[in-house]
């Protein structure tokens, strides 16, 4: 039989399945069909939001559910046999699979990643697939997996009874740290961007070595209640009674696993430190979550924890792990096993991307001087200085700069939408207060209709830390816009969080993209699927950073407890505090607060309220497919990306003309971020999709549909219609100006009201016309003669 005649899911069928059941893979649990392991980048642009093409794997092979082996790519029998490698090597490096498979239907091309074979890749005839043991048995050749650490390596996943299993990436992540402690190495980094599901990884990693029994009892350390009580109520709940959380400074040995605040568990006497109650062999397994807060650091609490558990495996979770001369999550745990980065998690689809609004502030840029023997609110004289941007709000107060940020934001939520849930961050809680106020005195109508509309949530603030949870959950509609300085940087999963104004000095990369994390996650639900930040202190300037969503460089230097002690002083200030609070108890002047509960004692604040202050630029930037911000408006979005795929208009031209499904071929144009629906909407709906493209791609004159439609004489090119024929067509061209090409290609348009007067679908191709053909025939020498020049 001719092959070529065979679609690409015709020889799949017919003759890829067949010889992979052939040599023994079991067609219910170890073979899956197109396998989409990715969901398609969501494209922004104006107010535009699409979403592109996942990536699908023709075959995915396994040994057992998430555990796979192989990649097939499958083309038609028009292509070569190995037509499908390259793209199967590509998806095989980002899912982490050794063998690489590309068929035509002829036979296989057989691609090794391992290194283990005498040959890479060679050809195999449909008969000699390999067997389902033959590419195990390879597998943990490849892993250095002995007979004695199998049982850890294969053991089950837990299955959710709602069908949910991991993503791609949190599969490698899990695999790869089995495999590593199977390995015996006790020290664990995952490196996983905000909202990609680190609790749920960690869950799966403890059940499967908990259930092998390589692992018998668990520690999960984290420095925030809110972490623990998270993972408690959802990731961790089929550990059912085996779990308890450590409170009120109780142990009870008699569990499996335990989740507990280092807090709870350590204190500044000896006797407070009641981890110490365990032995130090009690825990084989120790999970410490956002591990760049507190056990990056020598001489941290969390260390001395780590340090007495030394002989449990640790393993590390953060989306930003620390680099520092003094502090280093790398020099501990080593490099990561596994790294999922933001940039992956947009590309992918399964992270929300971020537009930004940069906006400058005159005073910000050129600085403000205060006149001679000029006094604050308070009648103190402001020291004779120039102020920039970084000293406002730390060291002089500007009212009307607050104010004017505050309108800012409230006029972007009403063009937008008044209830996303915004969070702003300030440089302390004084700021965040003062910024409160003035939101409510912007947003007077919203707030009057409910006083939770606008709350600051601070760590020294109890009625805000009341509406966290409010503010978190994606059903509540209050709080919407929340005020904050350091409380809300991490571990606070705000999922419908749809915009985040910067108004903070933010100087630590770390910092900077915990604070972008709070966007990230997705709720396609709710209507989330990006989310604006608002920067108002050339924070983002940190997207350009090469830091910012890869590793960073490791240029931690190990120094004497001593030198560390006094290098912490020495670099003690307000903006490296983790959560600083205002205490209202103390003297106004000098101002006093308190870090993690210790008097702090600053420079004072002066305030001054009749300083002008205005907008001087704002800029709106979108994230291209590099990860790059750039700012461009829609046509020049969809210019660069035309350009991307036909450099010149001869190229897009003859594509046209070569289609004969200009729906198709429109739709393609869609996937790669030329939006023409949108473009039509913005410049001139009554151009032809065809000039349209032309017009934004390459400057070139464009004709509206009507144009195009007075230039087609029937009898010419159609000579031989009948009347009724005739009639129709004219009809058929009436909904082309009206609607467009697309519209007139699919036999489906003859369902058409206007059409009822030839009669049904049937009758008109079976008896205004001869048959389906001649109707087909002559719609495209009319669609031809439309772009005919």
């Amino acid at each position: 039989m001719d092959k070529s005649i065979f679609s690409e899911r015709d020889i799949c069928t017919k003759y890829i399945a067949p010889a992979l059941v052939r040599s023994g893979w079991n067609v219910e649990t170890q073979i899956r069909e197109e396998v989409f392991f990715t969901k398609g980048r969501i494209i922004v642009q104006d107010k535009v939001v699409k979403r592109g093409q996942p990536k699908r794997a023709d075959y995915i092979l396994y040994h057992k559910p998430n555990l796979p082996l192989a990649i097939i790519e499958a083309k038609d029998n028009n292509h070569s046999v190995g037509a499908g490698m390259q793209q199967g090597l590509e998806y095989a490096e980002t899912l982490d699979i050794p063998f690489v498979f590309s068929s035509n239907g002829d036979g296989f091309i057989f691609h090794d990643r391992t290194g283990l074979s005498s040959e890479i890749e060679k050809q195999l005839s449909l008969d000699e697939f390999p067997t389902p043991q033959e590419l195990y048995q390879k597998f943990l050749r490849w892993k250095h997996i002995t007979p004695e650490e199998e049982a850890i390596v294969t053991t089950d996943y837990h299955v959710d009874i709602r069908g949910k299993g991991p993503r791609y990436y949190q599969q490698i992540a899990i695999n790869r740290t089995i495999e590593a402690v199977a390995n015996d190495q006790d020290r664990i980094l995952l490196v996983m961007a905000t909202g990609t599901g680190k609790t749920y990884t960690a869950f799966q990693i403890m059940w499967r070595l908990w259930k092998s029994r390589s692992k018998k009892r668990i520690l999960f350390l984290a420095d925030r209640n809110i972490l623990i009580d998270q993972a408690k109520n959802n990731d961790l709940i089929p550990f059912g009674d085996k779990l308890t959380k450590i409170t009120n400074r109780h142990v009870d040995k008699s569990y499996e696993v335990y989740m507990s605040l280092y807090q709870a568990v350590t204190g500044t006497e000896e006797e407070s430190n009641i981890y110490k109650q365990f032995s130090p062999d009690f825990f084989d397994l120790i999970i410490i979550d956002e591990c760049h807060r507190g056990s990056a650091r020598a001489d941290s609490a969390w260390r001395e924890i780590l340090e007495y558990f030394g002989n449990a495996t640790q393993i590390g979770l953060t989306a930003t792990p620390k680099e520092t001369k003094d502090v280093s999550n790398i020099d501990y745990f080593g490099e990561p096993i596994y790294t999922y980065s933001l940039k992956q998690g947009i590309d992918d689809g399964f992270l929300a991307p971020y537009k930004v609004v940069r906006i400058t502030i005159d005073r910000d840029v050129e600085g403000y001087r205060p006149e001679n023997h000029k006094v604050d609110v308070y009648g103190r004289e402001i020291p004779d200085e120039v102020y920039y941007g970084p000293d406002f709000d730390r060291t002089l107060i500007i009212d009307d700069r607050t104010k004017l940020v505050a309108k800012k934001v409230v006029e972007y939520l009403r063009e937008t939408d008044p209830f996303s849930k915004t969070i702003i961050f300030c440089i302390d809680v004084e700021h965040a207060e003062r910024m409160r106020q003035a939101l409510v005195n912007e947003a007077q109508d919203l707030y009057q209709q409910n006083p939770h509309y606008v709350m600051r949530i601070t760590g020294d603030d109890e009625a805000g830390k009341a509406e966290l949870d409010n503010f978190i959950d994606p059903e509540s509609k209050y709080p919407v816009i929340v005020t904050t300085s350091k409380l809300l940087t991490t571990g606070v999963d705000v999922q419908t969080c749809k915009v985040v104004v910067l108004d903070a000095n933010i100087n630590s990369m770390t910092e900077f993209k915990q604070i972008v994390g709070r966007g990230t996650r997705l709720r396609e639900d709710f209507g989330k699927y990006f989310f604006t930040i608002m920067d108002f202190r050339n924070a983002t300037d940190n997207f350009a950073d090469p830091n910012f969503d890869g590793m960073p460089e490791s240029i931690y230097e190990p120094v004497m407890p001593a030198e560390i002690e006094g290098k912490l002083k020495e670099e003690a200030s307000i903006s490296t505090a983790s959560e600083i609070l205002y205490d209202p108890t103390e003297p106004a002047d000098p101002l006093v607060l308190r870090e993690n509960g210790q008097p702090y004692t600053t420079s004072r604040k002066y305030q001054v309220r009749d300083v002008l202050v205005k907008v001087t630029g704002e800029q709106v930037q979108f994230l291209d497919e590099q990860g790059k911000l750039i700012a461009q408006n829609l046509e020049e979005f969809c210019q660069s990306n035309l350009k991307n795929v036909y450099p010149e208009p001869e190229d897009f031209v003859h594509a046209w003309n070569q289609s004969d499904n200009k729906k198709f071929l429109l739709s393609e144009l869609e996937v790669q971020g030329i939006f023409v629906e949108e473009l039509l909407d913005s410049i001139d709906k009554k151009l032809d999709e065809y000039d349209l493209i032309l017009k934004v791609g390459y400057g070139k004159e464009a004709k509206t549909r009507q144009q195009r439609r007075t230039k087609i004489n029937l009898s010419q090119i159609l000579p031989n219609l009948s009347p009724l024929q005739s009639n129709l067509i004219e009809v058929l061209l009436g909904i082309y100006e009206a609607e467009g090409v697309s519209h007139i290609e699919d036999v489906a348009v003859l369902e058409v009201g206007a059409f009822a007067q030839f009669g049904r679908p049937y009758e008109i191709l079976t008896q205004v016309f001869t048959n389906r053909e001649e109707y087909a025939e002559a719609v495209q020498t009319i669609i031809k003669a439309l772009y005919q020049e």
